[in-house]
């Protein structure tokens, strides 16, 4: 037994020192690998006053819900579990066009609670006449982009992004970053058909 003293001493002595260490570095921040599609378009021409590409990951089916109108749409992103909502308003009066303006700033500024940020982006394509806001939302907030566009007198079409999820922005934040793309491009290639 007094044989094996020190060489048990000397292995708790080892298992001790091993334990401790000065050198920790914390870990980096992991994040899950998504796999983004690569990006390609095609353009939607329906029974409705406006055309404008899409991607062709995304699939754009009327809006079901009880309240619906004609030319609502939602461009529906499987893959990450998300949704463009998209009304638009045939514009009849000043007061009708104010109304929706500020319905679009009231939805938007809604999610002042839990935002982080709200900046708005001015949209203005004389040339098309194409005119409206675009807000980006950050935080855990219900939606993270909103935007509105119009020709001032007689047109008004509306965009929603909404994830079909619990908001965790550090967690959705590389798709909202894909899918934004996606948004430039369906605003930067929009057209009034009248």
């Amino acid at each position: 037994m007094k044989k094996y003293l020190p060489v048990c001493l000397f292995a708790i002595i080892l298992a001790f020192s091993a334990c401790h260490s000065n050198d920790y570095a914390p870990k980096p921040r992991g994040y899950f690998h998504i796999d983004f599609p690569k990006k390609a378009y095609k353009n939607y021409d329906g029974g409705c006053a406006f055309s404008f590409d899409y991607p062709v990951y995304a699939s754009l089916n009327p809006d079901s819900s009880k309240d619906t109108q004609p030319c609502w749409n939602n461009l529906s992103f499987p893959q990450f579990n998300a949704r463009l909502h998209l009304t638009y308003y045939d514009v009849s009066s000043k007061k009708e066009y104010e109304g929706l303006v500020e319905d679009a700033r009231t939805f938007a500024f809604k999610h002042t609670v839990k935002a982080n940020a709200i900046d708005q982006k001015l949209i203005s394509y004389p040339e098309k006449k194409v005119y409206g806001i675009y807000y980006a939302i950050e935080g855990n907030t219900a939606s993270s982009v909103q935007f509105f566009l119009t020709d001032s007198v007689k047109h008004y079409f509306r965009g929603a992004l909404y994830f079909n999820e619990r908001p965790q922005y550090d967690s959705i934040q590389p798709v909202v970053t894909f899918i934004k793309k996606d948004i430039d491009r369906m605003i930067n290639t929009f057209k009034w058909k009248n």
